[in-house]
């Protein structure tokens, strides 16, 4: 992500990123090791988003995006309300009322935290993106303090009664996000298998977009 943000143009093609991570807990460039509470077995991975200590694992749906900013002569700001109504009106879809939190950014139902958002911005350009909880293990979340909110609780849809699969979230948020960002549906690249130590995927599948990715390319 770092790597092709960097490499930018000005004509470089927007991407949304989609993903499982196998099970691991990341500190944003601000967190606190103290929000780690018992990792156990669990890799602890520092990263270079904004926000705190989180955790990935399988059931989750990770929306990586790389996002010129400046050329949708938009700032970060708007960037994460577009990113919280695209999650809203999935979770309408499904009947769940959702709500964002002041000062805490993020989609919550009843108070718990459903999805959760992690950005860098450099050059003007985005890349990190939005973790929604679909029917993940939510146990290791006991095991930090979620986004370095002491006492907070977190959900899924699977708690919540919505009998969606990781595939069907997806499916169902690509082109409400994309909609949301005025991205087109050629700019989605989906990924799966293996992770370096970075957290990034190697095995890239369900290829489509302004890339051709290659097995082992990503770093």
């Amino acid at each position: 992500m770092r790597a092709l943000t960097d490499g930018r143009r000005s004509d470089t093609p927007d991407e949304l990123w989609i993903l499982q991570h196998s099970p691991v807990f990341t500190l944003g460039q601000a967190g606190r090791s103290e929000y780690v509470l018992s990792p156990g077995d669990i890799p602890v991975l520092n990263s270079d988003r904004g926000g705190q200590v989180t955790y990935h694992g399988p059931g989750q749906t990770v929306f990586y995006i790389l996002h010129d900013l400046k050329r949708a002569r938009i700032g970060v700001r708007r960037l994460v309300e577009h990113m919280e109504q695209a999650i809203i009106d999935l979770l309408s879809r499904a009947g769940l009322r959702a709500a964002r939190l002041a000062g805490a950014p993020g989609v919550y139902v009843n108070g718990k935290k459903i999805c959760a958002l992690g950005l860098r911005v450099r050059n003007g350009c985005s890349y990190h993106g939005l973790a929604l909880n679909v029917d993940l293990d939510l146990e290791p979340f006991s095991r930090i303090e979620p986004c370095g909110m002491r006492g907070l609780e977190v959900t899924s849809l699977q708690q919540l009664g919505v009998d969606w699969t990781v595939s069907d979230a997806e499916r169902f948020l690509i082109p409400i996000l994309a909609a949301q960002l005025g991205f087109s549906p050629d700019a989605i690249l989906e990924f799966a298998g293996d992770f370096s130590a970075q957290g990034l995927p190697l095995n890239p599948i369900g290829q489509r977009g302004a890339r051709r990715l290659e097995p082992g390319t990503i770093q």
